[in-house]
């Protein structure tokens, strides 16, 4: 989307490393347009996975209407792994944040592996995740907590560390600051999720939401994004909501949205 710092971060590395460099650009009315197949095939009514999954459908689509690759690399887990979400800055303790890292890498198959497989797989690719290698991730989770934790504000230090001073990607990219995918994909001025929440503002009233908790007993909708997502989900899968246990959210933070730019530390970063 115009003013995606992702964007400019891509053409950066491109330019550095000297590959061939492509760019993927959706309107809002296009993201939004996308969602109902996005749901479908997702099989989710998360908020944040449906966010980010409407950039990466978009992708799967382009380079499978437009190239002819098939097997796609991704960086799904390495977030779960090496603690890579800005809220780690805020773990009580390293024990605690290898607790948290463990459990997401658990329920991977629910949130960030679940998109990466189905956004791709519904246009016929393959995804591939490095990160998750299991002798990559033995390995790294053998480490000890405090090794692993995030440290002077800065989440996934210790995989930023092993490549700092190798010359393979530029400092400003190494050391930038994590920046989710439904999130860099648009501008800073005006996220993805505040087009989102403007659009279903006029999609679902107050009544609905009063009735929320009546209509979807169980993981009732807490906003109005939720409840228009839940909608979608149960119109192709009724009676499924059990699929996941729970809304994808931030721990150690005063949030009650998953966007990462809601996050304080973000806002200072």
């Amino acid at each position: 989307m115009e003013g995606s710092p992702d964007v400019e971060a891509a053409r950066t590395v491109a330019k550095y490393i000297g590959s061939e460099h492509h760019e993927v650009s959706f309107t809002p009315e296009e993201g939004i347009q996308a969602i109902d197949e996005v749901i479908y095939s997702l099989e989710s009514y998360d908020i944040t996975t449906i966010r980010a999954s409407v950039g990466m459908y978009l992708v799967s689509q382009y380079i499978r209407n437009k190239t002819d690759s098939v097997v796609i690399f991704s960086g799904e887990g390495s977030d779960e792994l090496a603690q890579g979400y800005i809220y780690f800055n805020k773990a009580p303790s390293p024990e605690e944040a290898d607790v948290e890292s463990r459990r997401l890498l658990g329920d991977l198959y629910m949130y960030d592996v679940l998109r990466g497989d189905r956004t791709t797989s519904a246009h016929g690719l393959e995804l591939r995740v490095p990160f998750l290698d299991h002798m990559f991730t033995g390995y790294y989770l053998s480490l000890p907590p405090e090794v692993r934790q995030a440290k002077n504000g800065i989440e996934k230090y210790t995989l930023r560390k092993a490549f700092d001073g190798t010359g393979l990607l530029p400092d400003e990219i190494l050391w930038r600051p994590k920046e989710a995918f439904s999130d860099g994909v648009s501008s800073v001025k005006k996220s993805w999720y505040e087009t989102l929440q403007e659009y279903v503002e006029e999609q679902i009233n107050d009544q609905m939401m009063e009735d929320a908790p009546k209509t979807f007993p169980f993981n009732p909708p807490q906003t109005k994004e939720a409840y228009y997502f839940r909608q979608i989900f149960e119109k192709h899968f009724p009676g499924k909501s059990t699929w996941i246990p729970y809304y994808w959210m931030p721990r150690w933070s005063q949030t009650k949205d998953p966007s990462a730019r809601t996050l304080k530390h973000y806002k200072t970063s």
